[in-house]
């Protein structure tokens, strides 16, 4: 198929381009528009047989309608994700996750797609009321990163019922692994430890999170995209396991055979009512409608991704493309 893929140059993104090309599909991918050429993430794939990189940008109605044109199927994961520059920025991530995603839909619908799948994130739940979180939980915008997703969700659930465009909407729980920017909480505290350091500083380490690895998460999406029966839904992509991020920080330390301690840095703490302060992903439903269940589960699974972050992250760090000491809001 002809499968447009945006956010293409970014975490996930770039591994999904990957598989698509590898699996036998042609891509067009979506690449944030800077005065560098700079394809981000595909840099290594950029002269791959098979793959189109585009630069532009999805607040951009009529550069979005080319973008589409001809597309079998679309993968959106475009967006502003940083939570922290939600609470300085708000209006940039109405204007990308919501208005970009409103583009992407009617270039979509234009089109003819015969699929369209929206990219959502666990943190429109908020703060979990019951566990495991099925896709049935209230949507809880606590802070204005989740408020403009449950928008662009509500949005892409929108074009199915009103025009019948053939939506799914995948929802990722707390995807790790290479290529992950710093502002994430996996590599900050691998970044610090890979550098040396035994007192790491983070924000609050009560939270519990349900981690899934980067090459799971792309296998929902893929098996998204095949799947009969599931225009219209919502399907939670975790693995059903929580750890907090004290806990954490301790699975790590063992994997480097060292004691470490955190101090709490008030600049990475969150306002006190927009802590999400669990996660935990009911996965039944991709189970039932994708066939999809991770391949790196439990404590172990989780250990062995952050073994493999670790190999990948480790030469960053070393060579100063991973800048341990930088925090960014």
């Amino acid at each position: 198929m002809k499968i447009c893929v945006t956010g293409g140059d970014g975490f996930i993104g770039s591994h999904l381009v990957e598989r698509l090309l590898l699996e036998g599909h042609s891509v067009r991918a979506l690449a944030q528009y800077n005065s560098f050429n700079s394809v981000g993430w595909l840099e290594e794939s950029r002269n791959s047989a098979g793959l189109e990189i585009v630069h532009g940008d999805i607040r951009d109605t009529e550069h979005m309608s080319s973008f589409v044109d001809g597309c079998d199927s679309v993968f959106h994961l475009a967006a502003l994700i940083a939570i922290p520059h939600s609470y300085r920025a708000p209006s940039s991530y109405v204007e990308t996750n919501v208005h970009g995603t409103l583009n992407l839909l009617n270039a979509s619908r234009r089109a003819g797609v015969k699929r369209f799948v929206q990219t959502s994130t666990s943190e429109v739940y908020g703060t979990a009321l019951k566990v495991p979180i099925s896709e049935e939980h209230p949507l809880q915008p606590q802070s204005p990163y989740s408020a403009s997703k449950i928008s662009a969700d509500a949005l892409a659930q929108s074009y199915w019922s009103s025009f019948e465009l053939p939506v799914v909407t995948i929802r990722p729980f707390n995807t790790f692994g290479p290529r992950q920017s710093l502002r994430a909480v996996i590599p900050t505290i691998l970044a610090q430890v890979i550098d040396g350091a035994d007192s790491i500083h983070l924000g609050s380490i009560s939270p519990t999170r349900d981690f899934t690895y980067v090459d799971d998460t792309v296998s929902g999406f893929l098996a998204a995209l095949q799947a009969e029966r599931v225009d219209g839904e919502v399907i939670n992509l975790g693995t059903g396991f929580e750890i907090s991020i004290g806990e954490l920080v301790a699975l790590i330390g063992e994997i480097f055979g060292r004691k470490i301690c955190v101090e709490t840095d008030s600049d990475r703490l969150r306002p006190s009512g927009s802590e999400v302060e669990r996660l935990l992903s009911d996965n039944r439903k991709a189970k039932a409608l994708l066939g999809w269940e991770p391949s790196l589960a439990g404590r172990e699974g989780l250990k062995e991704g952050l073994i493999r972050t670790i190999s990948w992250l480790q030469p960053m760090v070393e060579d100063g493309s991973y800048q341990a000491s930088t925090y960014v809001r």
